[in-house]
């Protein structure tokens, strides 16, 4: 039986061949391709800006794309990942708790991703076993090959039926020395055979390092970490070299030389200002073309969307630098020493600054050092606080604190998730004078509990699904702060990563002493949106709106705490207050998004034809 025979019967459980790997139904092998990326010498890298980085740059092309990311770790998901040592956990629409470069994915792309984009160990080999006790294997003894490996690749294959992707984005966690990742880059050599040449793109992302001690640039340790993807049966195709300063000619040669890569396709991806500039690196380099010529992909490219997409790009790169304020905000929050905790809120300032040509400088404040004695001396210099989420007991305090010095003093505010919850709590014991007022998570035998799980909640306890998770709507109220913020929208749909809620029992109390309840579940008790009126600018909500927060379409509360600190900051100035600036957002925005919707429609309908020829 010749290697093509043998390779048509894949999907067959059978001892008389070893090509053993499950096939999802309709999957056409050679019509989608795989860019895989890897990292060596060390994590942390970047892998996801990357790899989001050219997948946004085969996108603008008019091809659709889709991103994978495959995390070594026995966890099925995020949600339990302490941030210190992970950084923050991302929610997806659909409610899967995942890795903060899926936040990078959706944010380059424009486009929300599923649990189908993200896949831990844990998920993989539950997998299997569960199919081992089904019998699936039909008696054969299960092995990390074929089986594993099998179920790794088809993972990548599903997805590319579902989303009739042109070009999977496959990101491996970690490096190719971590023990765990070994089967994940067998699988990846396995697809590359299985789905022939010109299929699979692999791209190696290194390490240049340049100790103060030597004040030169070595390469050694990138070129053992190539190596030991080569010895696990991967030849690179294209390698990233990420240094604090542009890798030097002389420093691409060795790695060059040492691993069979072209010098063309050797690229120095060194530190800049923002992630959001690396397009712009990949792009003059040509390192877009050069994943197109290696896949083949130049029947499917459109030109004319890429041009209309690389300005529009351009347009808000170029607002990065365009800086005509400065304002500061506090991020008030307990993660502060580990930046990543916060990544989306990061980003999101970041996209609303760069709509308004402020810089948003972000002043970090520890929460737990927060008292009633130096709150005032904390505060010194803000232009506006944020108070983000978290759990458990340690700085809610010193939070509660400096939102009463936000409420008292004017000072802009926005409150996320717990951030919401502590507000209500501060409201509730200095307004509304429910002394002792707490969250039932943070104090169980406080007199009054105005945080706590809904009854309905409660009879699902037991069950493990209390947490609500994912894209939710919300009902927003006429005739608020909130309505003219979302332009003038009933409804908006935002992401919940929360079990806590405002007790039902205390609203009539703490909206009669003057706190708005501007948003709300359809349907349910379950108050979503704040605001004080007579303030600045005071809002928060039990939602992440930092994570539906996009470079071209930036969320309209954020928006509107950086137009509501520039112009506290800048009094003498006439700059639009919060509602004007989002309105000219969202009207700029509103433009954008029709005009990609139709281009999308037309791409959709090149694919269409494309398949059709395939």
């Amino acid at each position: 039986m010749s290697t093509e025979e043998l390779l048509s019967s894949i999907g067959n459980v059978s001892d008389e061949t070893e090509f053993y790997t499950p096939m999802p139904s309709g999957y056409i092998r050679g019509r989608t391709r795989y860019v895989v990326i890897t990292g060596t010498v060390m994590s942390g890298l970047g892998k996801g800006i990357f790899s989001s980085s050219l997948a946004k740059l085969l996108q603008d092309k008019g091809l659709n794309v889709e991103p994978i990311k495959l995390e070594g770790y026995l966890n099925i998901d995020s949600g339990t990942l302490n941030p210190f040592r992970h950084g923050e956990v991302f929610v997806l629409d659909d409610g899967m708790e995942c890795d903060m470069d899926l936040g990078t994915y959706e944010r380059m792309l424009g486009k929300d991703l599923k649990a189908v984009n993200f896949t831990t160990s844990g998920q993989i080999f539950t997998q299997v076993l569960g199919k081992e006790r089904h019998g699936d294997y039909l008696g054969r003894d299960v092995q990390m090959i074929p089986h594993v490996t099998g179920e790794v690749k088809m993972r990548l294959r599903e997805l590319a039926v579902s989303s009739e992707a042109d070009v999977v984005f496959v990101e491996i966690g970690g490096t190719v020395g971590d023990v765990e990742n070994a089967y994940y880059i067998e699988a990846m050599r396995e697809l590359a055979y299985e789905e022939g040449p010109n299929s699979v793109c692999f791209v190696a992302l290194t390490y240049v390092l340049e100790p103060k001690t030597l004040g030169e640039q070595k390469s050694k340790a990138a070129q053992l970490g190539i190596k030991r993807l080569m010895e696990m049966g991967v030849q690179p195709h294209i390698i990233a070299c990420r240094a604090s300063k542009p890798v030097t000619e002389k420093v691409r040669q060795k790695i060059a030389q040492y691993t069979n890569v072209p010098m063309e396709r050797v690229f120095s991806m060194h530190d800049c200002d923002s992630i959001y500039v690396i397009p712009n690196m990949l792009r003059e380099s040509g390192y877009d073309f050069e994943v197109i010529k290696l896949l083949r992909l130049e029947q499917r490219i459109n030109l004319k969307r890429e041009r209309a997409a690389w300005l529009e790009w351009s347009d808000f790169v170029d607002r990065l630098d365009m800086v005509q304020h400065e304002v500061t905000i506090g991020m008030t929050g307990k993660y502060t020493t580990v930046r990543d905790s916060y990544a989306s809120i990061i980003h999101a300032l970041e996209h609303s600054g760069a709509y308004l040509n402020t810089r948003v400088k972000i002043c970090w404040i520890d929460t737990s050092d927060v008292t009633e004695t130096n709150v005032a001396e904390k505060m010194n210099g803000l232009d506006g606080i944020i108070v983000p989420g978290g759990f458990g007991m340690r700085g809610a305090e010193g939070k509660i604190t400096c939102i009463k010095y936000a409420r008292e003093n004017n000072l802009p505010f926005l409150g996320i998730c717990l951030g919401f919850q502590m507000a209500v709590v501060e409201f509730a014991r200095n307004v509304c004078g429910l002394t002792g007022a707490n969250s039932g998570e943070l104090s169980q035998d406080c007199e009054h509990q105005v945080i706590d799980i809904l009854p309905e909640q409660k009879k699902i306890e037991g069950l493990g699904g209390n947490m609500r998770l994912g894209g939710k709507d919300v009902e927003i109220f006429p005739d608020t702060f909130a309505s003219r913020l979302f332009g003038g929208k009933t409804q908006v749909r935002m992401r919940f990563r929360h079990r806590y809620e405002v007790d039902p029992q205390y609203i009539n109390q703490l909206t009669e002493k003057g706190l708005v309840f501007s948003g709300k579940a359809p349907g349910q008790p379950i108050m979503q949106i704040l605001e004080l009126p007579e303030h600045n600018y005071f809002i928060g909500t039990q939602a992440h709106p930092c994570m539906t927060s996009w470079p071209l379409k930036p969320q309209p509360m954020f928006v509107g705490l950086v137009a509501a600190a520039r112009k506290a900051a800048y009094p003498e100035e006439d700059l639009p207050d919060a509602i004007s600036a989002t309105e000219a957002i969202l009207k700029q925005t509103k433009q954008i998004t029709s005009a990609k919707s139709r281009e999308d429609k037309n791409a959709q309908r090149r694919r269409e034809k494309t398949k059709n020829r395939i």
